[in-house]
């Protein structure tokens, strides 16, 4: 069954819920972008999604990746469809003008990027990190690395690499042993040239037949560095060197996986590679950020996709499938989407959807104004916000991603598990997103240690954002919204408070909850969101749009919110060990 771009719903959370045309208008830098125009970049993506990337999905994952000789191949079609996606301008789209990129909004990223995965996750692997990558270049490497390698990373001729992991060191960098020595003896400054030594594992686009180049940032040790996240520096490497030469990078292997087999995730070697270091030396791990976060919100987006995409086969599949009496019909066999418990999975996965979608793509505004808000404190407001967002983004979506595509294969029944439907697939591709860019409980720990209970301003952000929209909804004559939403802050708010008094007498506590903890404030989220939707709504004139969309609000409000008190009563229970 085929994916089709849910344009209306993302027109409408751009333009109805986020409003976002508006915005763009007061930040200078945006400001050559409308509601025209995001409209025509959503469906020429759309296009690309369809018509060049959907039907190289099942076959490609078919055909999977081959590795010979230090060589990777990737499936038929996909070296032109990335000449497609370059052709297009699409790797350039939020990149500054300066660099040669469009400097349209990170929104409008966000959208590309929940309809890339949805119709291809393999492909798109090749693309997730070049906004990052270009970031980081940006910002950490010297005008000549700069001048040499930043246009040909927002055009996409180039494309990059993230070299973390290691055989003995996956989500701990800590105990990461590859190693950097500087060509010239003494101190190393920013832009000099060392040799890489050293193996990486898991490595998605190692190595490739899509570009003729690849950069790889590469995690490595100077020699005396301290031990720990404090000595680790990042390095550019490239696979060829400006005067032509191949470099000493070496793939020897690519991993076979559960899904996602038109990605090439390679066994990588550097035997005194040569590399330039990119920032200070000791400064890699927030360099590396500078990709991370990024990637983060897009890794979200990849559960977005999936689960629209899983969604929608389910949805078509139910309203052509006959089977047995549904109750209260007089005929049959009924279409089974008449029967109540396939019609409560099918209302659940798609207020789940439109909820995410908001979510998302509000990660995605508050993106554009911690990077463009004229005042300091609008900037730093958003990255407050951003900072308590991401990591939910990250772990909740992804985590609905994935079960949303497990429960719309039970809607295939038998016919879901075979290959044919392709929302098998889904279920394959989409588990590995909550595993990379740092594991989901790793996400939680992040959310519940270092923001909520390490900086108080977090907790403030998360409060602000539910009670404004409480007061809103208000205002609207929304008084249910209103009601759940001021609950939901109240409960944050006593849980979290809890929580910081108990760590003092039981410092293991939320390491234990950190779990329940961000599925409580995902489930808050989510609540804003589908607030946030149905105020939009209402605003509307009637139709049958406006209608649906008001019903997966609701069914949103009265059937999934109430998962939440069972995490919440996880989190204040007095004494939980764990045995």
């Amino acid at each position: 069954m085929a994916y089709t771009p849910p344009l209306d719903s993302m027109q409408f959370v751009i333009e109805q819920v986020l409003q976002a045309p508006t915005d763009w208008q007061r930040l200078p830098a945006l400001s050559v972008a409308d509601a025209d125009l995001a409209r025509e970049v959503l469906q020429q993506a759309g296009r690309l999604a369809t018509d060049t990337l959907a039907p190289l999905n099942g076959p490609g994952d078919l055909q999977g990746c081959r590795w010979q000789a230090g060589e990777v191949r990737t499936p038929d079609g996909y070296p032109a469809a990335w000449q497609r996606f370059v052709e297009g301008g699409w790797p350039a789209l939020a990149c500054d003008e300066a660099d040669g990129g469009q400097g349209l909004p990170q929104l409008l990223n966000v959208a590309l990027f929940e309809m890339l995965p949805a119709a291809n996750h393999g492909w798109t692997m090749y693309a997730g990190l070049l906004h990052g990558a270009y970031e980081a270049l940006r910002h950490t490497a010297t005008p000549l690395l700069r001048d040499r390698y930043l246009a040909e990373v927002v055009s996409g001729e180039t494309l990059v690499t993230m070299n973390l992991t290691e055989p003995a060191a996956g989500s701990d960098l800590a105990l990461l042993r590859c190693k950097a020595e500087p060509v010239t003896p003494g101190a190393v400054a920013n832009g000099d040239t060392v040799r890489i030594t050293g193996s990486k594992i898991f490595i998605s686009g190692g190595e490739h037949d899509l570009t003729a180049n690849i950069l790889h940032l590469v995690l490595a040790r100077l020699p005396d560095a301290p031990a720990g996240t404090r000595g680790l520096s990042l390095f550019l490497v490239p696979k060829t060197l400006p005067d032509g030469r191949r470099n000493s990078v070496h793939c020897d292997g690519i991993e076979h996986k559960m899904g996602i087999h038109g990605s090439a995730t390679c066994q990588m070697r550097f035997e005194a590679a040569e590399g330039w270091l990119l920032g200070e030396p000791g400064g890699g791990l927030a360099a590396m950020f500078l990709m991370m976060n990024s990637a983060r919100v897009l890794v979200g987006l990849q559960g977005v996709g999936h689960l629209e995409a899983a969604t929608q086969i389910a949805e078509g599949y139910a309203q052509e499938r006959r089977q047995s009496r549904a109750p209260g019909s007089n005929g049959g066999p009924d279409f089974i989407a008449q029967h109540p418990a396939i019609r409560r999975i099918l209302l659940d996965l798609r207020a789940q959807a439109e909820g995410a979608r908001v979510l998302a793509y509000a990660t995605g505004q508050q993106l554009d104004r911690a990077q463009h808000a004229e005042s300091t404190a609008e900037r730093l407001e958003a990255q407050t916000l951003l900072a308590v967002l991401t990591p939910v983004v990250k772990a909740y979506l992804t985590q609905l991603g994935h079960q949303g595509a497990d429960r719309a294969l039970g809607v295939l029944g038998g016919y879901g598990y075979m290959h044919d439907y392709g929302v098998e697939q889904h279920v394959r591709d989409s588990r590995i997103a909550m595993i990379y860019e740092g594991t989901n409980e790793i996400q939680a720990i992040d959310l519940l240690v270092r923001k909520m209970l390490g900086k108080p301003e977090h907790l403030a952000a998360l409060l602000a954002l539910l009670t404004t929209e409480a007061q809103a909804c208000e205002a609207a004559a929304l008084p249910a919204w209103a009601t759940e939403l001021a609950q939901q802050a109240d409960t944050v708010r006593i849980a979290t408070e809890q929580l910081r008094a108990a760590t003092a007498q039981d410092p293991e506590r939320p390491y234990r909850v950190a779990d329940d903890y961000l599925q409580g404030v995902a489930l808050s989220l989510m609540a804003w969101a589908w607030a946030r939707l149905a105020r939009a709504a209402q605003a509307c004139a009637d139709s049958p749009a406006r209608t649906q969309r008001l019903a997966w609000a609701e069914h949103g409000r009265l059937w999934l919110l109430p998962a939440a008190r069972v995490h919440w009563a996880l989190v204040q229970a007095d004494a939980l060990p764990l045995g």
